[in-house]
């Protein structure tokens, strides 16, 4: 059985603030978002608008990705969104005994 795919996504609220979130299906979740029932940050932000996307790939690596781009600055948020930034995701350690 094909493991799950997911995708993570950068989106605009309309208070100009940037939030970085994960989805199976995306255009699901930005209707979520904008009916107020997607995260609690965006729920008196919205409506949201899509920046940028990646994916699809498995659950745990977009979780992964998610991690590593919410660790960043908002400049260099924007450079990821503008495609003036790429970054790799690190491998994972190996698992330990």
């Amino acid at each position: 059985m094909p493991s799950p795919r997911a995708y993570v996504y950068v989106v605009r609220c309309k208070d100009d603030t940037l939030y970085i979130g994960t989805a199976r299906d995306v255009a699901k979740r930005l209707a979520q978002h904008d009916a107020g029932k997607g995260a609690k940050y965006t729920r008196s932000r919205g409506p949201v608008i899509l920046l940028w996307q990646e994916g699809p790939m498995t659950i745990s690596r977009a979780l992964r990705r998610e991690h590593q781009l919410k660790q960043l600055t908002r400049p260099q948020k924007e450079a990821v969104v503008s495609g003036k930034l790429a970054l790799k995701l690190p491998r994972r350690s190996p698992k330990r005994r």
